[in-house]
């Protein structure tokens, strides 16, 4: 009798059409993040083939959250399939946005061209590739294991592209991640069909702005000049604050190894007059800036306590005023974070880890991201720390122009999250 990875494994390279063509209907679907287009069309999809599969699926609009609007609601599924007997709930969590196109690409960025084991297109990599991949997954493991015990479910969740709170934080706070629904989450983000991430470094980002006062451009000494004064916090962050962060090493498993330091990115900056719209012929207005800005991006590791993150900000800018006359202030809080990372001995982890050896035959590397993505909710508002994050693709791919996916790379994770199931749901009894 042929053994049951084998089984497992034809019934999913049974599928390789299926998956190719599921990954390129899903990129075909041009769901971009802003403003949040066709979120409705992809989970109407992704309903009609759950639903097909056997799943009970349920469409969740993310009412009032952020970005949340007529023109551009925000929709989530979550399909579940139960089992023959009572069990754990295996999860899988994919977010269907996308971020924007950008310039540089050779082929359709919504065409989902397929060549040389590739398919092509924005979100191939990150992450249509590994929520299709999950469901060949899940539909293969169920043909060979129909009476599995437990539940899998899997959702396609908005907005993580712009800190998830049109999805999955929004379906924690409902109750979606709570652990006595749900006991292992795997969040198929693209970190190499032979990692598992473990979680990321907490992020803070700020908004600082300086003020000054408005004058006469042919009279800047009757004003004051904002931009001045940021350039002189600009100048502190050079001298003291990015070798500071230099100095912090974690412990965490970071990749790449850059990030394991602290960092600080200025994601922008302005001062004066607003900018005007890129058809606009006139000249600026002669006026010295009363204000400006930069948006910050801290990135924080797990040895950090984000109150000193922020204190070390604050006395920055405290250190210029003591040395600037009029120098003023204010610091915004936009968005944060703190770091997240499961137990290497959870039990998600070290069946992923068994499944990856069975077939790669070889052992996991363990990352934490540099970034944040949806493991941060679902640990902080879910308080589900049984979650990874596993699936197909090269980090380095997503956001890129000519962003691919490769097809054996989906069908060894499919293997992969396959036999996952096979170890957390059959009790050892439909595995034999």
């Amino acid at each position: 009798m042929t053994d049951f990875p084998e089984r497992l494994a034809t019934a999913i390279e049974n599928r390789r059409e299926a998956l190719i063509s599921l990954t390129q209907d899903l990129i075909r679907i041009p769901t971009l993040n802003p403003p949040g287009q066709n979120y409705r069309a992809i989970c109407s999809y992704l309903a009609e083939r759950l639903g097909t599969a056997g799943f009970e699926v349920e469409m969740i609009r993310a009412e009032g959250a952020p970005a949340d609007s007529t023109e551009y609601p925000r929709w989530n599924i979550i399909a579940r399939r139960e089992g023959a007997a009572p069990g754990d709930c295996v999860h899988f969590n994919s977010h269907h946005d996308v971020v924007e196109v950008g310039h540089g690409w050779t082929v359709d960025p919504f065409g989902g061209e397929v060549k040389d084991g590739r398919v092509y297109g924005r979100g191939a990599c990150d992450m249509k590739g590994g929520l299709a991949t999950s469901i060949i997954a899940a539909e293969a493991f169920i043909e060979v294991c129909p009476d599995f015990h437990g539940a899998i479910e899997i959702s396609a969740t908005a907005d993580e592209e712009s800190g998830g709170f049109g999805g999955v934080a929004y379906l924690a706070e409902k109750g979606y991640f709570n652990p006595e629904r749900v006991q292992h989450v795997i969040i198929p983000e693209p970190l190499n069909k032979d990692r598992i991430c473990l979680g990321h470094r907490g992020v803070w980002w700020a908004e600082i702005e300086t003020k000054g006062r408005i004058a006469h451009g042919s009279m800047p000494f009757l004003g004051d000049c904002a931009v001045r004064h940021m350039g002189a916090v600009l100048e502190e962050m050079e001298a003291t604050l990015f070798p500071l962060l230099a100095s912090k090493r974690t412990e965490m498993p970071v990749v790449p190894e850059g990030a394991k330091q602290s960092t600080l990115n200025i994601n922008s900056i302005h001062g004066g007059e607003p900018v005007q719209p890129e058809d606009y012929t006139g000249l600026p207005s002669p006026c010295v800036p009363d204000r400006c800005k930069i948006t910050i991006d801290r990135r924080f590791l797990m040895e950090e306590d984000l109150k000193e993150v922020k204190a070390e900000v604050t006395a920055l800018l405290e250190r210029v005023k003591a040395e600037r006359p009029k120098f003023e202030y204010e610091i915004h809080d936009l968005f944060e974070v703190q770091p997240s990372m499961a137990d290497r001995e959870a039990p998600v982890v070290k069946t992923v880890a068994a499944a990856i050896e069975k077939v790669l035959a070889k052992q996991p590397d363990y990352v934490v991201s540099p970034g944040t993505y949806d493991q941060k909710h679902i640990d902080r508002i879910g308080k589900l720390k049984n979650c990874i994050a596993y699936g197909p693709g090269i980090l380095d791919l997503a956001h890129q122009p000519d962003e691919w996916v490769g097809i054996q790379d989906m069908i060894d994770s499919a293997n992969v999250m396959a036999l996952t199931l096979a170890e957390l749901l059959t009790q050892g009894d439909s595995a034999n």
